[in-house]
């Protein structure tokens, strides 16, 4: 796996923001760090989702939840095809967590604000999540609107569709767009379309998440990596868009 030397990484020829007008950030360990503990604890509630789905132990729930996520992508888009799953129900129980861990991140927020354009979070989460945890972050604000995986008809990330939805709804033009997301792989498609691309990478590796979810991969559809987020919108960014 590799990991940045530096806070950032740019790829030659990768496409720049001098022109973007239009910011999109997924939320989930892309606006908060993992000390926000924001989730392992949404992962915890889907694992006790599945045990009393199901009726399993915790370490049996674990390897299905799981095995859902590598086979379907989310382990909702699963539930819904195998068991019928009400998947509001299933949003409200798995967001049910304490936000309390979650620091105020002015560093960020300062960032975000200075942004020229609109500010929007596409989320495989619900709204109400969002909303909950950038407000708590201090950063809601600043965003136009989220749209979630209810907005998606249910269709997570990294399916084209998604984007293709998103992007309608919002009259986003995609060549003047930039995406910062956590998941190599849900950047393809956005690159596809014509958004710059940002992966936003941990500083230290997460114990409650999959080690491919955390790669600084460098493939053509990465054009940015990076370790901070507030400081490569202030030292990568704003130089370039003349933010002050």
């Amino acid at each position: 796996m590799y990991q940045p030397t530096q806070d950032h990484f740019t790829a030659p020829g990768a496409r720049g923001f001098a022109d973007v007008d239009t910011w999109v950030f997924d939320l989930d360990n892309t606006l908060y760090p993992s000390d926000a503990m924001v989730w392992p604890q949404v992962d915890d509630r889907i694992t006790l989702y599945v045990m009393r789905l199901y009726g399993l132990d915790a370490l049996s729930a674990r390897a299905l939840q799981k095995y859902f996520y590598h086979r379907y992508g989310t382990t909702l888009k699963a539930l819904m095809i195998e068991d019928s799953v009400d998947p509001h129900d299933f949003l409200d129980f798995a967001h049910d967590i304490d936000h309390s861990t979650i620091k105020l991140d002015a560093a960020l927020g300062d960032a975000i604000e200075k942004l020229p354009g609109r500010k929007l979070i596409l989320t495989n989460g619900s709204r109400r999540h969002a909303e909950n945890v950038a407000a708590k972050l201090g950063i809601l604000d600043h965003f136009e609107d989220v749209f979630d995986i209810a907005a998606a008809d249910f269709v997570p990330k990294p399916e084209r569709v998604t984007y293709e939805r998103f992007l309608k709804a919002h009259g986003v033009e995609p060549k003047r767009a930039a995406l910062f997301e956590d998941i190599a792989r849900n950047l393809a498609v956005p690159h596809d379309l014509g958004m710059a691309t940002v992966l936003v990478v941990p500083r230290i590796i997460d114990p409650y998440r999959e080690a491919f979810e955390q790669e600084a991969v460098r493939e053509p559809h990465i054009d940015h990596i990076t370790d901070d987020l507030a400081g490569f919108l202030t030292t990568c960014v704003a130089p370039e868009i003349g933010a002050a």
